[in-house]
C-alpha cells in the first residue's frame, strides 16, 4: 500500500517566518518526483519555487493561491510509490484533480506557458464510483452558471500581473489582451482596474461613501512591510549623518568611453563607482562595518558584499555582490547586469539580497541630483550617486560645461567621526574627477 506523506511548508532561510502562495505547479492527482517544484511562494525578500522531497501521486494541496502560510504549515500530501490516485482518497480530491466535466483546467491566469517545460502528466484518479472506463465522458456541471467564462487558457504567463488583476477584483477571462497572440499584460489589468475604479454618477443629494472618504488602504506586507520594518529600524538605532559634494565626473566618463571603445565586455557607469567605493573603503575600513549593540561593539568586515539598490515591479530591491573588492570593472558589470535581471524578472533568492555591508545607491537614474539615503541596516554607510548632467564648471582656471555629479554620503555616527566620513567621500571625489587617483592607489 502506499504511504501518505506530508509535505510542510520548509525554512526559507534568512529569518523569514512565512511565504505567500503565488501560483500551484501541480495539482491533485499529478504524480510527482522527488525534488519536482510543486508550488511557487512570495516571501518577502524573493520568488521562490519549492522542491518536494517525495516522488508519488498528489493527494491533496493545502491553501489556495494569494493564501500565506506560516513555515511548518501543510503545503501538500503525496502518496508515496502510487502511480494514480488511491482509490480510497475522498472525492472531493478526485473531483480537483479531473476538473468539471474531468476535463483537465490549466491555472486561471496563467494558461500556456510555452516557455517552461512540462513539469508533469497528469493521470486519471480511480474511485470507487467509476469502473475506469477506457474514456470518461464530460459531465455536465450540477448547477449551470449564468455567464460561463470563454473555454480554453486565459492567455497571462506573468504572476505579478495574475497578482495584481487578484488583488484588485479583475476578471482575466473577460480581458482581451494587447500582448502578442493575445497575451494579457499588466497595462491590460491596469486599464480594466482604472474602469473599475472610475466614479459612478450619484444623487446631488446622496452623502459620498464612508470608504472613500478614508481613503484607499495599502496592507504593509509582503516586500513593502519588510523594507518598512527595516528603514524604521533603521532610523529609530542608528544615528546617521549626511555629508555631499559636487564632482567633475567629465573625466570619468571620458575614461569609461576610451575603454568601452576596444574589444572586451562593456563596463558600466555603476561599476567604476563600485571599484571607487572598494578602494575607498580600503582606505576607510570604519565605513564597511557594523555596530553590534549586545556585545557594545564596532565590528569592522573583512569583506566588502557591495548592496546596488534596484527598483522592480515588487518594489525596491538590494541584491548583494559578493567580495566586491576583489573584482575588476568587467567583473562587476558582469553582476550587476546578472543580479539586475533576476531582479527584473523576480527570481532572486533570499541569498542574493542578504549580507551586504555597504550600499551604492544610483538615485541619479530617477532624473535626480541628490538626497539623503536611509542606511541599509545593519550597514554603517551608503554612497548616493545623483544624475550626471552638463553644468557650468571651473575647469583650470576658465568657466567651462563640464559634466558634474552630486555625491551624498549616509554615514553612522557611532562607526566614526565626520572627518573620516569626509575623508571618504573626499577620495570618491577625487577618483571621479581625476581616474588617475585611482590607478596610483591600487
Amino acid at each position: 500500500m502506499p504511504q501518505v506523506m506530508e509535505f510542510k511548508l520548509p525554512d526559507l532561510g534568512e529569518g523569514l517566518t512565512e511565504a505567500e502562495i503565488v501560483r500551484w505547479l501541480v495539482a491533485v492527482g499529478d504524480v510527482v518526483a522527488i525534488d519536482q517544484p510543486v508550488v511557487e511562494v512570495e516571501t518577502a525578500k524573493a520568488m521562490v519555487e519549492v522542491p518536494c522531497p517525495y516522488g508519488g501521486v498528489v493527494t491533496a494541496r493545502f491553501g489556495e493561491e494569494g493564501t500565506e502560510l506560516p513555515v511548518g504549515a501543510p503545503l501538500i500530501t503525496v502518496a508515496v510509490g502510487a502511480s494514480t490516485l488511491p482509490a480510497e482518497a475522498p472525492a472531493a480530491q478526485a473531483a480537483e484533480a479531473e476538473g468539471a466535466g474531468n476535463v483537465p483546467r490549466p491555472l486561471i491566469g496563467y494558461g500556456e506557458d510555452h516557455s517552461r517545460p512540462a513539469r508533469r502528466r497528469r493521470v486519471r484518479p480511480v474511485t470507487a464510483a467509476v469502473s475506469a472506463p477506457a474514456v470518461a465522458a464530460p459531465v455536465a456541471p450540477a448547477v449551470p452558471v449564468a455567464a460561463p467564462a470563454p473555454a480554453g487558457p486565459v492567455p497571462v504567463i506573468s504572476p505579478l500581473v495574475r497578482k495584481l488583476a487578484k488583488d484588485g477584483g479583475v476578471d482575466l477571462r473577460a480581458l482581451t489582451g494587447s500582448g502578442p497572440d493575445g497575451l494579457i499584460l499588466r497595462a491590460d489589468v491596469e486599464a480594466a482596474l482604472a474602469a473599475l475604479r472610475a466614479p459612478e454618477p450619484a444623487p446631488a443629494a446622496a452623502p459620498a461613501p464612508m470608504a472613500a472618504a478614508q481613503g484607499e488602504r495599502i496592507p504593509l506586507k509582503g516586500l513593502r512591510g519588510l523594507v518598512a520594518d527595516k528603514l524604521s529600524r533603521s532610523r529609530r538605532e542608528i544615528p546617521d549623518a549626511t555629508c555631499w559634494v559636487d564632482a567633475d565626473a567629465t573625466e570619468l566618463m571620458a575614461a569609461r568611453a576610451a575603454m568601452n571603445a576596444v574589444d572586451g565586455p562593456k563596463i558600466s557607469v555603476l561599476a567604476l563607482l563600485a571599484r571607487i567605493c572598494t578602494a575607498a573603503l580600503a582606505r576607510y575600513p570604519e565605513l564597511n562595518s557594523t555596530v553590534d549593540l549586545e556585545a557594545n561593539e564596532i565590528v569592522r568586515l573583512p569583506a566588502v558584499h557591495l548592496g546596488f539598490a534596484a527598483q522592480t515591479e515588487r518594489g525596491l530591491m538590494v541584491p548583494v555582490v559578493r567580495d566586491a573588492q576583489h573584482r575588476s570593472p568587467e567583473s562587476l558589470s558582469a553582476e550587476f547586469a546578472r543580479l539586475t535581471e533576476l531582479a527584473r524578472t523576480g527570481k532572486l533568492t533570499p541569498a542574493d539580497l542578504t549580507g551586504g555591508t555597504f550600499t551604492l545607491n544610483n538615485y541619479g537614474v530617477f532624473g535626480v541630483d541628490g538626497s539623503t539615503p536611509i542606511i541599509n541596516h545593519p550597514e554603517a554607510a551608503m554612497l548616493g550617486v545623483g544624475r550626471i548632467v552638463p553644468k557650468p564648471w571651473v575647469h583650470e582656471g576658465e568657466l567651462a560645461v563640464r559634466k558634474v555629479v552630486q555625491l551624498s554620503l549616509t554615514f553612522d555616527h557611532r562607526v566614526c567621526d565626520g572627518g573620516t566620513a569626509g575623508g571618504f567621500l573626499r577620495y570618491v571625489a577625487d577618483c571621479v574627477e581625476s581616474p588617475a587617483v585611482l590607478l596610483r592607489s591600487l
